[in-house]
């Protein structure tokens, strides 16, 4: 039986550059999770083609509500005419698996629930987003369309009476509507096989290769249990956190060196590991490291482009990589060299689908420790380390042995971000408006060795769709290629989080061993000087510093 709620629109169901993240108990607002998915789907049906009779799938990184929003979903699916839902088993999939499936299964779209590497637990973060049919987040234009519905959305449906077993494989009936419950590994997988020379990497565990991954209690567990674990041989032991839990075991699943700890400390032992690997909450997210070295997201980018020929996947060659606008330069150099293009898009996985759909663009990555290619349309954390895994078999070279080679060949573009978190919106917005106003007469002013050549708010023409994407980000660059940026980021769920993000280019090889803080410092301290957040937010420094 199909029942209509009644319900009131709520005021602030804007999705950001990753969906709708608020806290848990927000989204445990009577009707507050329901009108957002109604408004999704009323949107879809107010498309050409409609929803009747199409192929969703859905899944989330297992975080808390995750089952309860997952059971809601499904009844309100069913009511609006949804034909079939894909479920990964008990509720869980991971964000790069939900590309994975729509794409291989032509689904008209897909639902993931997850804040990606926010914390969780009842005092946590939840999120959900909406990716279209090329496995890729929803486009502003869409985004836009669910966020104006939602602020008139009276009602929803959902058909009552009927019930289903997350956990049992196979096909179940809910009302007319078809649930197929998925492993959530297995689509995945296949198309990593596809990719990578599984054997060779079999044979690299297989001779002793001392590595460690991280799953941090999230969603990536499973995945690397099957893939790296049984059907590449790595020792379960190595295998950190692989057991996905609600609360993220109380840690925050954020893949970087300020939050997995434990790996750290085992990659900065003496005889520790020669490899070591982390994952975020939804799967998405990735860090490298080498022994006593972090790889910069950015220099992952860039090693993985000027590399790609070792990897089977890849060996015809890359049409272009594209980086966001904070990214650092590193993959600009790589793009020169080998005579493809690399695009600057704003921060946000949405604004690559275009390049990818459009074969302009093969590899593409973030700063905030996203990488991934055209075989899905978000960011793959363990695809990451796989193509890692497959350059160091077929290099027969560690990471620090890669790294210096590669800072050798294309020069150390040294890279850091740092965050200033839960600050109050005002001040924060303060501090933003206050540069942006500033940014006309900065043009040529000198700061020590080093002179302003330009100085703007990042506006992104997309070349694909032609559309303009504007404020994007403030940048100040020097005519040795420098630069400094400053933006809001919008995947908190409370306050607001400024982000500070440096690059300083060091061509000389004696240089490339210096510690980012130090090679970046007098940047650090210019930023200070021009910008002012330490003395206008009262903040002695940043909460978190990657």
């Amino acid at each position: 039986m199909i029942r209509q709620v009644d319900c009131h629109p709520f005021t602030d169901q804007r999705p950001g550059t990753s969906g709708l993240r608020k806290k848990v108990k927000v989204f445990q607002q009577p009707h507050y999770l329901a009108t957002f998915v109604q408004s999704i789907f009323d949107t879809l049906a107010a498309e050409q083609d409609g929803l009747a009779g199409k192929t969703l799938v859905l899944g989330g990184d297992g975080r808390y509500f995750n089952n309860e929003a997952i059971e809601l979903i499904l009844r309100m699916a069913a009511a609006n005419g949804v034909g079939r839902i894909l479920l990964g088993q008990d509720g869980l999939l991971s964000t790069p698996a939900v590309s994975c499936i729509i794409r291989k299964h032509k689904a008209h779209g897909g639902i993931v629930l997850s804040a990606s590497h926010n914390p969780g637990g009842p005092d946590g973060d939840f999120g959900i987003k909406y990716n279209i049919s090329n496995g890729g987040p929803a486009p502003e234009k869409l985004t836009e369309a669910i966020f104006t519905r939602s602020k008139g959305i009276t009602s929803y449906r959902l058909i009552e009476g009927a019930s289903f077993d997350s956990s049992r494989l196979g096909q179940q009936k809910l009302g007319d509507m078809t649930v197929e419950v998925i492993d959530p590994v297995a689509d995945y997988a296949e198309l990593m096989q596809r990719l990578f020379d599984f054997d060779r990497l079999a044979d690299l565990i297989k001779a002793g290769f001392d590595l460690r991954f991280d799953a941090m209690h999230a969603i990536t567990g499973p995945y690397a249990k099957r893939i790296l674990g049984d059907m590449l041989g790595v020792k379960a032991d190595w295998l950190l956190n692989a057991t996905p839990l609600p609360d993220f075991g109380g840690d925050h699943p954020d893949p970087n060196p300020a939050h997995a700890k434990e790996l750290m400390t085992l990659l900065w032992q003496e005889n520790g590991p020669v490899f070591g690997a982390a994952s975020d909450g939804d799967g998405d997210r990735n860090m490298i490291l080498g022994r006593r070295l972090a790889v910069s997201p950015s220099d992952s980018l860039a090693v993985l482009a000027a590399n790609a020929k070792h990897v089977p996947g890849y060996r015809d060659g890359l049409a272009g990589i594209a980086r966001s606008m904070p990214t650092s330069q590193a993959a600009d150099a790589v793009a020169k060299s080998l005579g493809i293009p690399c695009f600057e898009t704003p921060t946000g996985w949405k604004f690559f689908g275009n390049l990818l759909d459009a074969d302009r663009a093969t590899l593409c990555g973030e700063e905030s420790y996203g990488t991934s290619s055209n075989h899905v349309r978000e960011k793959d954390g363990l695809w990451a380390v796989l193509f890692w895994l497959n350059l160091i078999a077929v290099r027969g070279q560690p990471v620090t042995e890669i790294m210096r080679d590669h800072w050798r060949q294309f020069g150390r573009h040294y890279y850091s971000r740092h965050d200033y978190e839960t600050l109050e919106s005002d001040i924060a917005n303060k501090i933003v408006d206050g540069l942006q106003q500033e940014l006309g007469g900065l043009k040529g002013r000198a700061f020590g060795d080093r002179q302003l050549r330009h100085a703007d708010d990042f506006t992104y023409h997309d070349p694909i769709d032609g559309s303009t994407s504007a404020k994007q980000g403030l940048r100040l660059m020097f005519e040795d290629g420098a630069r400094i940026v400053l933006r809001l980021s919008g995947t908190g769920t409370e306050g607001a989080t400024l982000r500070l993000y440096l690059e300083s280019y060091q061509a000389d090889p004696a240089k490339h061993d210096l510690d980012p803080q130090i090679a970046l410092a007098d940047l650090i301290d210019i930023a200070e000087n021009v910008i002012g957040i330490k003395r206008q937010s009262g903040r002695q420094q940043p909460d978190v510093v990657t």
